[in-house]
């Protein structure tokens, strides 16, 4: 049983005697080793997998922290903008906690399995006629007129609590790795990861610091393309943001780090989607399959990862986005009447 990022990463968060130490399970999330995949790319490969946190995704991590920061300052009402994750993951410790809690989603533009979380958690869910950046920007300036505690990665208590996945690789490795792939979305992930591995390295914890390796999605990719998307597409709807809000502290983590930040295709993303559950059984949502894409580009652009010790953000449940899962399936269902013999003749065992 893991004892919440609160408790167990204490001393590095901005938690004192008035916070309360909630938690529902978050953090301590597995780190595994690729036995397929890595043999593409002749690396250590691993994969974080923190879609096995309470709501499905790396959002709880920073989310406990603003709840925690958020009772403690007496504040009785949250609100987010979200795309999905960040909506199902306030929901969540909203209940836990007794708050209320708004959100508030592009229409038509959040996947089924994160609506459901966020209505059956028991948020007030509002649509936007608009994508997320206009979502942000009206909850933004919401929280300037009326008592609530805005919880999107603009609140910097979420950044800290996401740095414990940092935290947790070097824990279970040992030392931190020599390359972080990630995704890119509103890029507080990649902020966070890096603030992360830097406090444990001057802590003497870890002895190297990781390239960061961020890739955004071709079709909402404002850093790569140096300017504000105003209509970002993308099939992985988690990473559709086109002005993200830690912009600039993402360019900073990845010229701080001698990384990049790139962007891959829609076509590169599935791809790398049904790789990383065929070949090692790890379902990510669309967007969590962007490291591996990126993995996959640069190696076919001629990088060498040889001998290198690389870790992979698996951000958030497969289960999260069950359409996009069917609608993009590459294996077709097979119907047959309820006879042996037809089994038989369907796997070819007659």
């Amino acid at each position: 049983m893991t004892e919440g990022v609160l408790r167990r990463y204490a001393p590095y968060l901005p938690v004192g005697p008035g916070t309360p130490m909630i938690s529902i399970g978050e953090g301590g999330t597995p780190l595994i080793r690729s036995r397929r995949l890595e043999k593409r790319f002749g690396c250590q490969l691993y994969f974080k997998l923190e879609s096995c946190n309470p709501s499905g995704s790396f959002k709880d991590r920073g989310m406990v922290v603003a709840v925690a920061k958020a009772i403690e300052a007496g504040s009785r009402a949250i609100i987010c903008a979200s795309t999905g994750n960040t909506s199902a993951s306030a929901a969540a410790y909203g209940a836990h906690c007794g708050l209320d809690v708004y959100v508030v989603v592009p229409k038509g533009n959040i996947a089924l399995g994160k609506m459901a979380q966020a209505l059956t958690y028991g948020a007030k869910v509002i649509q936007v006629q608009g994508n997320f950046d206009d979502a942000l920007r009206m909850v933004r300036a919401l929280t300037d007129r009326h008592p609530l505690t805005l919880v999107n990665s603009l609140n910097p208590h979420r950044i800290e609590g996401q740095k414990t996945a940092a935290f947790e690789i070097v824990d279970d490795l040992g030392d931190a790795p020599d390359q972080l792939f990630i995704p890119v979305g509103n890029a507080g992930n990649i902020t966070a990861y890096w603030r992360g591995f830097v406090e444990y390295f001057d802590a003497g914890k870890a002895h190297v610091k990781p390239q960061m390796m961020g890739f955004e999605a071709e079709g909402a990719a404002p850093i790569v393309r140096g300017q504000v998307v105003e209509k970002p597409e993308t099939v992985a709807s988690a990473i559709r943001i086109g002005n993200p809000a830690s912009w600039q502290k993402a360019e900073a983590a990845r010229d701080a780090s001698g990384g990049i930040i790139d962007m891959v295709s829609d076509e590169q993303i599935l791809e790398a989607y049904h790789l990383m559950a065929s070949e090692d059984g790890v379902f990510g949502e669309p967007s969590s399959a962007a490291g591996i894409a990126g993995l996959l580009k640069l190696t076919r652009a001629g990088w060498s990862f040889a001998g290198k010790r690389i870790v992979c953000v698996v951000t958030g449940s497969g289960l999260k986005d069950p359409d996009t899962a069917v609608r993009y399936s590459t294996v077709s269902l097979t119907e047959i009447p309820a006879k042996l013999s037809a089994l038989e003749r369907a796997l070819g065992c007659g």
